[in-house]
């Protein structure tokens, strides 16, 4: 009787935690809808979660298409089809690694980060104070790290897409013995919107579950 009492106390744990997930987005999605809007907050946050994550999210994009380019290149290498290692380099990081790698990045730096202060505020009761001076908490501090979050992780995305793709074209280029225009060409004729739009729309939903998470954590 005591497994079962352990395993039940764990699912009313998972379900109450459930709950205070759910309860906390809904608060979050109802003041994102209504005023005040804190503007001057939310560039701050587009400064702290998008700029200052750029250096690191292009660094991983760039070694990962240069990698990927290698690998495929030697896969393909076997079987004689070491020409589609364009049209896969771009395919892949549209679709998949850029959001991934991007939101990794993201989630890494800055989702710690969020919980932390926003914990150090609690600790501190500066979030009790807010709520004296008659200050929505989740209106002042969840809103602009969501807003700044959704909109940061598309850009963030492209621009890890096109430096993941530039990885790609160094290492085929300079060392796998593409021409330049080709590879450009083969990439340019494969890549397609609904690719490059599946990504960024993926891109905004790790956006808003990295800031909710740290927020709702802190």
């Amino acid at each position: 009787m005591n497994i079962f009492a352990y395993i039940g106390r764990a699912v009313l744990d998972l379900l109450a935690q459930i709950g205070r997930l759910a309860g906390f987005t809904g608060r979050s999605l109802a003041a994102l809808a209504s005023p005040p809007f804190y503007g001057r907050l939310v560039l701050q946050q587009f400064v702290r979660i998008g700029y200052l994550s750029m250096p690191v999210v292009g660094l991983t994009a760039l070694s990962t298409g240069a990698v990927l380019a290698l690998q495929i290149y030697l896969g393909g290498n076997r079987y004689g089809a070491e020409a589609i290692v364009p049209q896969i380099v771009v395919l892949g990081i549209t679709r998949e690694l850029g959001p991934v790698i991007a939101g990794l990045m993201v989630a890494g730096r800055v989702a710690a980060a969020i919980a932390a202060e926003i914990g150090t505020m609690k600790v501190t009761e500066q979030i009790d104070a807010l709520t004296t001076l008659s200050t929505n908490p989740v209106k002042y501090l969840v809103v602009p790290r969501l807003v700044a979050a959704v909109v940061c992780m598309p850009i963030l995305t492209a621009a890890g897409d096109s430096i993941g793709v530039f990885g790609g074209y160094l290492v085929a280029t300079k060392n796998l013995g593409f021409t330049g225009s080709v590879y450009l060409k083969n990439t340019v004729d494969f890549a397609t919107a609904q690719d490059i739009n599946s990504g960024l729309i993926k891109a905004a939903v790790f956006g808003f579950i990295i800031a909710l998470m740290g927020c709702y954590n802190g």
